[in-house]
């Protein structure tokens, strides 16, 4: 991951300027630079970049063009264009854009590359000063998080099984000596865990639950759940070819959970945090569950299959049970669920949904200030109904065609009842185009956004308490609660 530099005054300025403010900024230049612009008719319109000689021909600046200040919906990213455009060098803002933390954090982000199959580029990369005033250490904490996550998500399904990713999410517990916790296999149903055993036992790499904790006991109890469906077939109602062409990025979920817990345990927050990723393979053998089966769940509540390609929320009904009989104060979920919330706000715009009118308006507000875009869906109870079973308390899906972000929200809603708040997220975690700070391919989404919130709700560590130290361990056999470290509860 490329970091942010010491600033530097022999790094290359780049100069941010807008229609209005060209006229003034290119009378500041050399007038090498100012004449070479002009020859090369370059014009202020947003996202175009100049790199402009001195007289001997050698580099002297850089001009980018930004939007005006006053122009709603501007892209505070777009600076991040230039981590892939500029030639290698160290560079520095020699002004401000409009916001220098995003701007710094998009060169970082728009930076990414993944390189576990094909060696990167010999070319170096260009490098940036960390700008005057900003807290490098979060944006490269940020943006660390945000590799992580979208390196998991790039990884395709040989190489990121259920195993995998059970491995991943304990390397990051174990980073910050978080307790953890692995509930495997056959000891699902002994854990009181049946749904997400349905859904992965047809797959030859089990299903499992991994749990972790940090943080201070005391501390705001946030709970964080995570789809990890590591590669989707849809079951035996199997999806088409081009279906399943993306659907190594179904843990989506689990790297989203991680990501965003990786931010709050290197940054100290004053949280209890604990992580809960159900992790299946939704795989076709004989002991595939079926349409029709009728489950029960560790909440008590039946449910029909009415289709087992909507898997997801069946993992997430057990792993949300379980996370709700601790009564955190603030729970989150996290799933790549359902195409319904991409046709209906395209892949960038994830849709979240929650009864909190308080954490809907801060969810809200973080977004536009961190450009991590989301938007509020209706819990719409008239819908409810869409759920019924004839022979169980509930289906897993609609039973049509309609509404079926709106009905999976309300399927999970069922298996919550003592948390103080809850949201679910319905991502896509994927960038088809990519676009300054948002590279093609793998995304993690909602992570930033939900970071700046919850520092801004609970703080940073408590005053003298360095950061990532303090740790608590997971409750998920009272009898062990003194053990720390990643425990195997496989049978």
């Amino acid at each position: 991951m490329s970091r942010l530099h010491e600033p530097s005054e022999a790094a290359l300025p780049i100069f941010f300027v807008a229609a209005s403010t060209w006229p003034q900024i290119r009378g500041a230049l050399p007038p090498a630079a100012a004449a070479f612009a002009q020859a090369s008719n370059f014009e202020p319109k947003p996202g175009s970049a100049q790199l402009l000689p001195d007289a001997t021909g050698a580099a002297a600046a850089v001009i980018f063009a930004i939007e005006e200040e006053t122009a709603a919906g501007k892209d505070l990213l777009l600076p991040g264009k230039l981590a892939g455009a500029l030639p290698p060098g160290l560079y520095r803002f020699a002004n401000e854009p409009h916001d220098s933390s995003l701007a710094a954090l998009s060169w970082l982000l728009t930076a990414y590359k993944f390189g576990r199959y094909r060696p990167a580029s010999a070319k170096d990369a260009p490098q940036l000063c960390a700008p005057a005033g900003v807290d490098a250490a979060r944006i490269e904490r940020i943006a660390a998080a945000v590799t992580l996550g979208r390196d998991l998500i790039n990884t395709p399904a040989n190489d990121l099984g259920p195993a995998a990713l059970e491995a991943a999410a304990l390397g990051v517990a174990a980073q910050h000596q978080a307790s953890a916790a692995v509930t495997r296999g056959e000891a699902l149903l002994a854990a009181g865990l049946p749904l997400i055993h349905a859904v992965g036992r047809a797959s030859a790499d089990a299903p499992r639950l991994v749990d972790f904790c940090w943080g201070d006991p005391s501390a705001p109890k946030l709970t964080l759940v995570g789809k990890g469906v590591c590669f989707d077939s849809g079951g035996l109602d199997i999806k088409p070819s081009a279906g399943m062409l993306m659907m190594k990025k179904d843990m989506g979920g689990a790297a989203t959970a991680l990501s965003l817990a990786s931010m709050i345990m290197e940054g100290g927050l004053n949280v209890r945090l604990r992580v809960i990723l159900p992790i299946v393979e939704n795989a076709i053998s004989g002991d595939a569950f079926r349409p029709g089966d009728v489950y029960a769940s560790r909440k008590g509540l039946t449910v029909e299959i009415g289709n087992t390609d909507a898997e997801g929320r069946l993992i997430l009904a057990d792993a949300l049970a379980l996370g709700d009989e601790d009564a955190p104060d603030l729970l989150i979920d996290f799933a790549t669920l359902t195409g319904a919330a991409r046709v209906a706000l395209g892949p960038d715009l994830p849709p979240f949904y929650t009864a909190d009118e308080e954490l809907a308006a801060e969810i809200a507000r973080f977004a536009t200030a961190a450009q991590d875009p989301v938007w509020r869906m209706p819990l719409w109870d008239a819908y409810d109904k869409m759920l019924d079973s004839k022979i169980a308390d509930l289906n897993n899906v609609g039973g049509g065609p309609f509404a079926g972000s709106i009905t999976a929200a309300l399927f999970l809603r069922r298996f919550v009842a003592k948390a103080k708040a809850w949201a679910h997220f319905d991502l896509y975690g994927w960038t088809p185009r990519g676009k300054p700070g948002r590279p093609e391919g793998g995304e993690i989404q909602a992570a930033r956004l939900l970071y700046d919130l919850i520092e801004a709700r609970y703080g940073g560590p408590p005053a003298g308490c360095p950061r990532a130290v303090h740790h608590i361990v997971a409750h998920i056999d009272e009898a062990e609660e003194e053990e720390l470290g990643a425990e195997d509860k496989s049978p």
